[in-house]
């Protein structure tokens, strides 16, 4: 039994809960599951380490945040069916991020896909889109005869995104965009992902920024793009970089110590290391890593490892 004055209480509790919130908590039963597919910074091919890509699931509805090489692939590795496919979200155009974005699409209809697919990112999303597939006419029209699949095209829905806010709310999960920078690239975006049980944000290629914290404030994961300087010179001679590399990594991202700065600012609960920088030297372990973030980062650390789940 409660009082008066506890059911009052317990009832403008009820009343402060946001509606999307309120639908989310009815519509899903089940853990937010969060399963990085490549933790690799770079464009470079490497044997055991993919491109930057991770995979939000929620209600069994698959959520991509980036598209590095092989994403379609590691999400069969993750056991993750490529046609549980739902959103796309790219944070920016370097082909780390984006080299397989329409051949998931591809890919996920050639197995199947029969839902709609709403795909976000800076622009010009839209334009990759088409001329994606118009690349992709030849076999897409061989396979709707031969195999009797349904037109690609009228399945999907690429929406440029320039500015901060809500960019879209289903049953399952609200995102949320900011805008980051990214030297020299025009538009770059961090999301956050609320979902019943869970809130997630991806940062994104970025240095540090202050939109980013204001997104991830109270999150209870930020995976977060690490750079460790002390192996960035082996990296550059190992790979025969071009001349400007090692320039262009420092000025455009953010150190481990600072994603540590950024994780404590936001108050998460995790912090996610990810798009690791360098991501196979040997001479750096998870404890470098950790202990660097740890300098200014009192939560839970995790390194980041390909198919991992969070």
């Amino acid at each position: 039994m409660i009082n008066r004055r506890e059911f009052i209480a317990a009832s403008a509790g009820m009343l402060a809960v946001p509606s999307w919130l309120a639908s989310l908590q009815a519509a899903q039963p089940g853990r937010t599951r969060l399963i990085l597919l490549g933790t690799g910074g770079g464009p470079r091919p490497r044997k055991g380490v993919a491109p930057s890509s991770q995979v939000i699931v929620c209600n069994n509805a698959a959520y991509v945040v980036d598209c590095g090489d092989g994403v379609a692939r590691q999400m069969a590795s993750a056991g993750i069916p490529v046609t549980t496919l739902r959103s796309i979200f790219i944070t920016h155009h370097h082909s780390d991020h984006n080299a397989d974005y329409g051949n998931l699409l591809l890919l996920a209809w050639a197995s199947g896909l029969r839902a709609h697919v709403d795909t976000w990112g800076p622009p010009p999303i839209q334009r990759i889109t088409q001329l994606f597939l118009e690349m992709s006419a030849t076999d897409i029209t061989t396979r709707m005869k031969d195999e009797g699949h349904v037109p690609l095209a009228p399945l999907i829905s690429a929406h440029d995104i320039t500015r901060t806010g809500v960019v879209m709310s289903d049953s399952n999960v609200k995102v949320t965009a900011a805008v980051v920078s990214h030297p020299l690239v025009e538009h770059a975006l961090a999301y956050r992902f609320d979902t019943a049980d869970r809130s997630i944000v991806i940062s994104g290629d970025t240095v540090p920024s202050d939109n980013l914290v204001q997104l991830a404030k109270g999150a209870d994961v930020l995976v977060h793009e690490a750079l460790y300087v002390p192996g960035v010179d082996r990296m550059v001679a190992r790979v025969s970089g071009p001349p400007r590399l090692k320039e262009h990594i420092i000025a455009s991202h953010t150190t481990v110590e600072d994603a540590g700065r950024v994780a404590q600012a936001a108050g998460v609960k995790q912090l996610v290391l990810s798009h690791l920088v360098p991501a196979d030297d040997p001479e750096i372990t998870d404890k470098n890593w950790i202990d660097a973030a740890s300098l200014h980062f009192r939560g839970k650390i995790t390194v980041g490892k390909d198919l991992l789940e969070i």
